[in-house]
């Protein structure tokens, strides 16, 4: 028997690559003989560097300092895929959830937070001369429409009196010109995303993903809507682009640098060969923390479970948890962490353990 493991990562608890192993180790258990493939997956989220570091030979971390959301250093890394004919000087794989993420913060900035230490992860991927970028923008931290970003890469942000705009949202409103006489022309870049809103309105970012990041109050998300749209317009950047609103504007900063927006999990499964690795494969297991009524809308697991129908092998889904309104018809067998280990606080606790629970439980299901 073949099997895939390819699980998006479970947010905060553990990454896509160990949940694989363990999920693998389980199985193994169970079914000593079979053959395992390992494609851990990623939708443009936490887990794109490392999804890409465990499918690509000879892949390279690069560590760096940058300026975190918290407004201290964090060291992270980006990462150097071998040159390829269509990447003669190599392809850099960046995250902005380990440079920019909210998982970095301690407690939420909703003004202050902001995207510098994603560009300044770009930037030394530049410096290093790469022909090509992929950037995961999920997790953000910050509503600053990418201005952060684009200043690490040479652009700047006035006001009226020819002063340096604040840093974050709280600058937004006060920006009245961009100079980016000094931005740094883009390489072919592409950018992976499972969000299609748009930068403004009712499906913005600060209208629709601002309260995750500390926007509560409807004012506040009105004022910072406000100075998206009056970037969007300096930017030369339509604010109904779908995918603008991505990572608080970052996707609309990235499109006006010149990027292309593209599905997260479609096209990290495409750079990892993940059709190829279900070539022959009788099942694949995937998984992230919360499979709910949203999973389906682009999601890792969904889109993996219309993989392996076209390959025709079965799938099965394991999560942290299963919520009542979350659609398993796509799926052979699914598992919850949750109710494997008896409470949602024993699964947080030791992922690794239920994750190999539930491999084993899979292999006396289906194998």
């Amino acid at each position: 028997m073949r099997v895939v493991f390819a699980p998006d990562s479970f947010k905060g608890t553990i990454t896509a690559a160990d949940a694989a192993q363990a999920l693998a180790e389980g199985l193994a258990q169970v079914a000593p003989g079979a053959e395992l493939v390992l494609r851990p997956m990623a939708d443009g989220g936490e887990g794109t560097v490392a999804a890409f570091a465990a499918a690509v030979a000879g892949a390279e971390r690069m560590p760096l300092t940058v300026d975190g959301p918290a407004g201290v250093p964090v060291e992270t890394s980006w990462l150097l895929l071998p040159a390829s004919a269509d990447a003669p000087a190599g392809t850099a794989v960046i995250d902005l959830a380990s440079t920019s993420g909210i998982e970095l913060l301690g407690e939420l900035r909703p003004w202050d937070a902001d995207s510098t230490g994603f560009g300044q992860a770009i930037a030394a991927a530049l410096d290093h001369g790469v022909s090509r970028l992929i950037l995961g923008i999920g997790s953000s931290a910050s509503t600053d429409g990418g201005t952060g970003m684009l200043r690490a890469l040479g652009a700047r942000f006035l006001t009226a009196d020819g002063a340096d705009a604040a840093r974050g949202a709280r600058g937004l409103a006060a920006i009245v010109r961009a100079d980016l006489t000094a931005l740094r022309p883009a390489p072919e870049t592409l950018v992976l995303s499972d969000v299609t809103n748009p930068l403004i309105g009712p499906r913005g970012a600060a209208e629709v993903f601002g309260p995750q990041k500390g926007l509560t109050d409807a004012a506040d998300r009105a004022l910072a809507d406000a100075g998206l749209a009056a970037l969007a317009q300096l930017l030369g950047l339509d604010p109904s682009t779908p995918g603008a609103g991505a990572a608080g504007g970052v996707g609309g900063a990235l499109v006006a640098w010149g990027a292309r927006l593209l599905p997260g999990a479609g096209e990290v499964a495409r750079l990892i060969g993940l059709a190829d690795a279900l070539t022959g494969a009788d099942l694949v297991v995937t998984g992230e923390g919360s499979y709910d009524g949203q999973s389906g809308d682009g999601k890792v697991p969904s889109f993996v479970a219309s993989v392996a129908a076209d390959a025709g092998a079965r799938a099965a889904v394991v999560a942290g948890r299963i919520t009542d309104d979350a659609d398993t018809g796509l799926f052979a067998g699914s598992l919850s962490l949750t109710e494997l280990a008896g409470s949602s606080a024993s699964a947080l606790a030791e992922p690794a353990r239920w994750l190999r629970e539930a491999g084993a439980e899979l292999a006396r299901r289906l194998a």
